[in-house]
């Protein structure tokens, strides 16, 4: 594991909390040049411990009202990459993981109403050979959603 120093963990945590932080803003809290700040990040994302920038997207108010979970079962392990190839494809899905436990995959979907859900299932996913089966659960709300912060070598704490 590549080892930080305290200025590239506050420059995380201050990102964490904000992304969209200019570069000059994080230097001048942390009494170091712009241009110190913007090295260091390019050094973070060539160790791909900073791996681009997310847009978080509030999908309710683009008509997309329902956000389910997916636990599918495969007929066998082996079918995990063209499964997962084809899953790919499927733009509703909005992540995907390869899980132990119940569940070969464990996903992450969304859908404009109960019917769309349903063509979803039934049309796209169920029909992926190598899938024996899904067991769906629709979030009702999402309570927690936090980054965690860097801490120290050996912690994370989250914010």
């Amino acid at each position: 594991m590549q080892q930080l120093d305290s200025l590239d963990r506050n420059i995380l945590s201050l990102l964490v909390e904000n992304a969209n932080t200019p570069y000059t803003e994080i230097g001048k809290k942390l009494f170091v040049s712009g241009g110190t700040i913007h090295v260091r990040m390019r050094k973070l994302k060539e160790l791909g411990i900073v791996k681009g920038a997310n847009l978080e997207i509030d999908y309710s108010k683009l008509g997309y009202d329902i956000s389910a979970f997916l636990g599918i079962y495969l007929d066998k392990s082996a079918l995990y990459k063209s499964v997962i190839k084809s899953l790919s494809e499927i733009p509703e899905i909005i992540n995907a993981h390869y899980t132990t436990g119940n569940y070969s995959i464990f996903a992450r979907i969304i859908c404009k109403d109960t019917q769309h859900l349903r063509t979803v299932l039934y049309d796209k996913i169920q029909s992926i050979e190598g899938i024996q089966r899904t067991e769906t659960f629709i979030s009702l709300e999402e309570n927690i959603r936090r980054p965690l912060k860097m801490v120290s070598d050996n912690e994370i704490e989250t914010s």
